[in-house]
């Protein structure tokens, strides 16, 4: 079964179509996300289920799965980050290009779960902005995907100018992010 998109709101006659940019590049980024897993614990087997024939992810536009930053605009966190791993996480993020999007998956990505200790990162939005957070733990394949179709919808509404907007420069500028 395909997934069909409804054109964005504009204007139609007989052999055109007219609407304004910002509608159609949010409907084309919203529909084309290209994932980079970073799963480090159980949530990352949750995150193969959804990607299998069962839950098929790729129903959403995500099926190319990207292990290269630079090829990659949504990365998802799954699992426990340990405080050593805390740059190698920033310095992924940082090496992908703009636009770019965050969905911490299950409870330790987004605050460190059970593990309340000293050598484990309470949560990513510590060290990099996140966009979704994907609660459980693990989290069912089936909330991976409704952390997914949360993100597409927030891109699809997001303006062409914000990452040049003060407000996004604030933003980096909190996490030390140039």
């Amino acid at each position: 079964m395909v997934k069909t998109v409804a054109p964005p709101p504009g204007i139609e006659g007989p052999g055109f179509f007219a609407t304004t940019f910002d509608k159609v590049i949010g409907l084309a980024r919203k529909n084309s996300l290209w994932p980079l897993p970073f799963a480090t614990s159980c949530c990352g087997i949750e995150f193969m289920a959804t990607m299998a024939s069962n839950y098929d992810m790729a129903r959403f536009g995500s099926e190319r799965i990207g292990f290269s930053p630079r090829q990659s605009d949504m990365l998802m966190v799954m699992g426990t980050i340990a405080k050593k791993m805390g740059p190698v996480l920033r310095h992924v993020y940082e090496q992908m290009a703009e636009p770019k999007w965050v969905i911490a998956v299950g409870a330790c990505a987004s605050s460190g779960g059970i593990f309340d200790t000293y050598s484990v990162l309470q949560g990513i939005d510590r060290i990099i902005p996140v966009d979704v957070y994907v609660p459980g733990c693990p989290p069912r394949p089936e909330q991976i995907i409704d952390g997914v179709m949360r993100l597409q919808d927030l891109v699809g509404k997001e303006s062409l100018r914000r990452r040049q907007s003060e407000e996004y420069k604030q933003l980096l500028a909190k996490y030390e992010i140039k």
